[in-house]
Order: structure tokens, then sequence, then C-alpha cells
């Protein structure tokens, strides 16, 4: 998770180390995730709070929403909410022109009172109530998503005359580092039932959709679930006269953690490549749901090291607690899946150490099979910078857990 800094060191690369070794830079290089003036106005903030609490710069979001159209030029850019639904951040995606991945009522009604109009929203959650059905539809969303008959029956109930996309199973969901379950989506086959049964029912049938899985370092995931997309496309077209309009492709760019990634030029590239090949010249409206892309590396989460200490006189490694958590923001370190930067001020030698949560619940550890290497003077006060925490964190963050209160959020 710590990175050292070597003259041919790159963002998410970790040279193979010894339990200990001395080096004198100490940890995640700065200038590998953030530019100076950048580190500097969150450092400035961060000095003034106690901690934990979020930072955010909201120029790097303006930054990767305009990287994400310039690589993307004609595609839809439907900002998933979820992964950070801070209204300074919706209010930048609105003024930039940016639609909107909804999940439920709840961000429905805050989308809607920063001005956003709901022919700009999507209904992208395949579970959802009747009742709520009705509230889009009342308030004007009319895109729906869809992976089961019971629910699409639900949407002709309460949104006649919605367009529906019908979402699939896809398989590169395997090499995502936040993997999306069968949970969601259908097989190829009750797609096609699916969107014949939208016409049916006096629903449109608009298109399909498909999630690689979060934090997808494998660009070939997209090749397969694009060529799967465009069977069933034909298959419409052929047996039930059926012409699909557009191609939901979700989410999946990654962002800066330890774990080296691609380029987004080479994601547009390569995507492009796969859609051209299958469509040709009769390519659909593409929308992409960018969330973690958008603004995991424009965060840092700051916090304090509560106490270190070893379970034996003869450990190997000490255990380094924080006043952040699984339960306060770090979910997604859930079976260490996603493997943040830390940073720190302190200098010297390194150990290998457990990073774990300040709770009373045995499932709040971080990192230990995948162990942190910390400077052995790291002390209880010292503050520990997690890179690249814009996304999923205050979403995650409990309410009350032990008594400890949300996440706090800063934005600049």
């Amino acid at each position: 998770m710590v990175f050292y800094a070597s003259p041919d060191n790159r963002a998410g690369s970790m040279p193979k180390t010894p339990n200990r070794k001395a080096v004198a830079p100490m940890s995640a290089q700065i200038e590998d995730y953030y530019s100076p003036d950048t580190f500097n106005r969150i450092k400035a903030l961060a000095d003034t709070q106690e901690t934990p609490f979020l930072v955010v710069d909201t120029g790097m979001v303006d930054e990767a929403y305009n990287d994400l159209t310039q690589k993307f030029p004609t595609a839809k850019i439907y900002y998933a909410v979820k992964a950070n639904p801070a209204p300074e951040i919706i209010n930048l995606l609105k003024d930039k022109g940016s639609n909107f991945d909804i999940a439920s009522i709840y961000e429905l009604d805050r989308v809607l009172e920063h001005g956003v109009s709901p022919d700009r929203l999507s209904y992208g959650n395949t579970i959802k109530k009747s009742k709520d059905i009705r509230y889009f539809h009342e308030r004007g969303v009319r895109l729906f998503a869809t992976d089961s008959e019971a629910d699409l029956r639900n949407i002709a109930k309460a949104a006649p005359g919605a367009k529906v996309y019908a979402r699939v199973l896809t398989e590169g969901t395997h090499t995502a580092d936040w993997p999306l379950s069968r949970k969601f989506g259908c097989q190829n086959d009750m797609a096609i039932d699916l969107m014949i049964l939208a016409r049916d029912l006096g629903l449109v049938p608009y298109g399909i959709s498909f999630h690689v899985g979060s934090q997808q370092r494998d660009i070939g995931a997209w090749d397969a679930a694009i060529a799967k997309v465009s069977s069933i496309f034909e298959r419409l077209k052929l047996e039930a006269g059926i012409e699909l309009k557009m191609i939901n492709m979700g989410g999946g760019f990654p962002g800066a953690y330890t774990m080296r990634a691609h380029e987004l030029q080479t994601y547009a590239e390569e995507i492009t490549r796969f859609l051209r090949e299958d469509f040709g010249e009769d390519m659909p409206e593409i929308i992409l749901e960018p969330g973690r892309s958008m603004v995991a590396n424009a965060g840092v989460l700051v916090s304090e090291v509560v106490l270190i200490s070893r379970k034996a006189r003869t450990s190997l490694h000490r255990w380094v607690f924080t006043d952040v958590g699984k339960f306060s923001g770090l979910i997604e370190t859930m079976d260490e899946a996603i493997k943040y930067p830390i940073y720190t001020e302190k200098q010297g030698e390194l150990e290998e150490v457990v990073i774990a949560g300040p709770t009373c619940d045995s499932a709040d550890i971080m990192y230990e099979d995948n162990k942190v290497p910390l400077p052995l003077n790291l002390a209880i006060g010292d503050r520990l910078y997690w890179f690249s925490t814009g996304a999923y964190t205050t979403s995650y963050s409990a309410i009350e857990f032990n008594g400890f209160p949300p996440l706090k959020a800063y934005y600049i």
C-alpha cells in the first residue's frame, strides 16, 4: 500500500522488499497522485481539521470529466451518484452538462433539488419497488434499467411508455478489483425475451447494458461484453423486428490505487475499436456511467494513528490502529480488494504493519494479508493520508456504528 521513492518508481508499482528496509523517503509519492498546488491546498485545509475526514479537490473532478468527454466524444455521460453524492459534485457536473445515473428515490430527490432536469436521469437500479418506479415516472424520468420479468411488468404498470434497457451478465467481474456479482443482470436469452415483452407491454425496448466490474484493469472485459451485446442486437432485429438504439457500458474505469492500470486513452482507443468491429458504421448511442474514475483520485482521507502495538514480544510486525476504518468510509478494503496508497510525513526505516480501524468489531481490519510498510518511528498522533479516496467513502460511511459519527468531508 505504501510506495517507496526511487528514480523509476511509478504509481501502481511496488518493489518487492524484505520485512524491513531502510529507505529515506517514506511512503506514497505525492507527485504520483497530485500536483504540488493541489496537495498543498488539501494539506492547508487538513491542517486545520480534526481527523478523520475527507478532502476532495473539485478541480480534479472537473478535469476527470473533461478527460472522459474528450476520450469518448460521442458518448453520453451519466455520473453514478452513489460514488459520491455531495452537492458540490452534483452541481459541478450539472453545470458541465453531465447526466446522472440514479439508484434510489433519495438520490433522485437530491439531484432534482439541484436543478437537474429529469430527462438527464436514468433509474439504473434493477431492484426497485413499484411505488418508487411510479415516483420516478411522476417526476419525469423516462429511462429505466431492468433484468427480470417481474421488474419489467412493474415498470409497465407504474411508468407506462417508458424506455427500458436490459442489463446482461458479464464475465469481466472476475478480473475487477471490486467485482459485481450475479446479483445484477441476466443471461442473453432472457434479455432478448425481456425486450420483446417490453414491446408487448407498451414500453420502448431501448437498449442493453452491462458492467464489467468496478476498478476493471482488464480491457478485454469490454471486448467480450460488447460482442455479447452485438449478438443480442442482431437477434432482436432478425427474430423480433426490434431495433435497439443504445448500449449502456456502465462504469469500470479505474482510479489511481496501488495496482497499475492503463491510461484512459488506452481504454478509449481499445473500447472504440471493439465497438467498430462489432457495429461498424451502424453505431448505437453509447452511455457511460463513471463513478469511481470521476471522483476517486480527487479525494484524500486523513486519519490519525490511535494506537500502535505488537501481539507478542517476538512479533515481526506491529498493529497500527487509526481513527478511520471499514465502518467509517473504508469498506472497500473488505477482502483487501481496493488497496489505497498511504502517505505519512514520517521518514526512516520501514516495517510491514497491519492496519486496523477503531471500532469494537474484529472485521474492522483494512490490511492484514497485504501488510503495509510504514516507518518504525511512526507514533501515536501521527497522521496517515489515504490517497484516491474520493469515491465510495462518504457514501459508505456508517451513521453511528459504535457511536462514531459519519465521515466528515470538505470540498475545495
